[in-house]
């Protein structure tokens, strides 16, 4: 269930970085008169990708704020590479469209907006990881279509390849062919999305490292820890390539300010399956210094432990609080978030007290904190607020038929669906036996090991004997009363078996 985690945590990684994404153009939604963006939908999309070697989509939602805000620079984007020496094809897909639910759920939508490069006639799809204003896309995509991996033949290339900000790789060769150069071509062309790729025939035109090595070695720059590093074990297959350059290029400690030079490792950070822990302070503090060192000392010694650390500062992280629903009186602030989903939090942290609590958090010695809203004063309406505080009360203990509602306030489908509830909670008030139910998830902790949350809105629905289920019908009155009168029991009897 590790993975249903990641619709609320994408949300929050999007909201954190949204300082590094404003654009100067004003919103002015779908713009109709748009004449370089391909307009995709369910009944052309295949027969157009199969068409291009090379096309770049984006799947949106016309309601999404952030959509709208990057709808003129996708325009301006695809304006510009329409006259490319080798045009780059832009096109979108209103992946909130019911009748593009198919195509949503193929490409694993989560989010808007997400854009992705589709190679090969859509052979191979990939995550775009570019900026998201006109001329980073346009930048961007112009090396996404050229060559996965540039030759390196002085130290002049080398200088103007390496950027001493970001990771880059260089595989050393004694020549352009067999088994290890194949291999290493593999890996660039698997990962061009994500790293910048070089080879060479001479370790010398390289910046750093050892200079006598011929080959076959990879060789990671980074602009951390080590700053670089060699692989050139004997398996120089692509698995292995791959493992070396996902360990090597994951600092110690990730750092997270607002620099945006750090935004790509502080993504890597939170899309890690591993259990993640957050500390936060002031980074103008007087204990900066020793919080970084003793910090950096737990993450050496938790290597291989399947845990990340990240390093925040308070200016930088207000989305990180609102995520977590803490306060800034509790920084210093550790948290850490298992792959279940669970957090953890020790307030007003001290230096010295970070390795305990860890070693307590690892021994499963700690209680997990869970986020909710404030337990409503009045909850008169005939759709019942639920918050976490009052999840197990209203939904598995009070021996009623209960259909819950997991939304997101920004969502629109869920904006359609809610005066449908009201209607179907004005049918059913005469029934004691039937609630309707609401549960904000962006603000409440849901418990993953039970809901399934992959989208919003999402609706289950608990029998009062204890047998839960999904709502997949239509969103209608009709469609939902007639789901409860089928599935509802008139016997209240709980079942202790399915309480968490």
């Amino acid at each position: 269930m590790a993975s249903r985690v990641c619709i609320c945590f994408c949300i929050f990684v999007f909201c954190l970085f949204v300082s590094f994404h404003r654009l100067d153009s004003a919103a002015e939604g779908d713009d109709k008169s748009a004449e370089f963006v391909v307009t995709l939908d369910h009944s052309n999309f295949h027969d157009t990708v199969s068409k291009h070697n090379f096309i770049v989509v984006e799947f949106y939602a016309p309601w999404c704020g952030h959509c709208k805000n990057l709808a003129p620079e996708y325009e301006k984007a695809a304006s510009v590479l329409s006259s490319h020496e080798l045009p780059v094809v832009l096109a979108k897909v209103d992946a909130s469209d019911e009748s593009n639910k198919g195509l949503a759920t193929e490409f694993e939508i989560r989010g808007f907006p997400t854009i992705k490069i589709l190679r090969d006639g859509g052979k191979n799809v990939q995550d775009y990881k570019g900026p998201r204003d006109a001329d980073g896309i346009v930048t961007y995509l112009k090396k996404q279509a050229g060559p996965a991996s540039a030759e390196i033949k002085s130290a002049e290339d080398a200088r103007s390849l390496i950027d001493d900000d970001k990771i880059f790789i260089v595989g050393v060769f004694s020549e352009f062919s067999g088994e290890e150069f194949d291999n290493f071509k593999q890996l660039a062309e698997k990962l061009r999305s994500e790293y910048d790729f070089a080879h060479t025939l001479d370790a010398k035109h390289l910046p750093r490292g050892e200079s006598t090595v011929s080959g076959p070695t990879v060789r990671l720059f980074k602009p951390f820890d080590e700053l670089v590093v060699d692989f050139q074990l004997q398996n120089f297959h692509v698995d292995a390539l791959e493992k070396f350059i996902e360990e090597a290029s994951t600092p110690i400690v990730t750092l997270f300010n607002k620099d945006p030079s750090k935004q790509p490792f502080v993504v890597k950070f939170f899309d890690s399956p591993n259990a993640k822990a957050m500390l936060f302070l002031n980074f103008s503090s007087e204990l900066f210094d020793a919080f970084k060192s003793k910090y950096h000392d737990v993450a050496l010694q938790s290597k291989g432990k399947e845990i990340g650390f990240l390093l925040g500062d308070l200016e930088a992280s207000q989305g990180a609080f609102q995520y977590f629903g803490v306060q800034e009186d509790q920084v210093p602030l550790l948290i850490i978030q298992n792959k279940d989903g669970k957090k953890y939090l020790k307030a007003n942290l001290e230096p010295d007290c970070i390795a305990p609590w860890l070693k307590e958090y690892l021994a499963g010695n700690l209680k997990p904190h869970v986020k909710s809203e404030r337990i409503p004063e009045d909850n008169n309406e005939g759709v019942k607020v639920v918050v976490a505080d009052t999840l197990q009360d209203v939904v598995f203990k009070s021996k009623k038929n209960v259909l819950l509602e997991f939304y997101a306030p920004w969502c629109g489908h869920c904006k359609k669906l809610a005066p449908i509830l009201d209607e179907v909670a004005l049918s059913l008030q005469n029934d004691a036996d039937v609630i309707i139910a609401k549960i904000d998830s962006t603000a409440n902790d849901i418990p993953v090991d039970i809901f399934d949350i992959k989208g919003y809105p999402t609706i289950y629905f608990n029998t009062a004997s204890g047998n839960l289920l999904l709502y997949e019908g239509d969103r209608t009155k009709e469609d939902i009363l007639d789901f409860i009168q089928k599935n509802r029991d008139h016997t209240a009897v709980m079942n202790e078996d399915l309480l968490p």
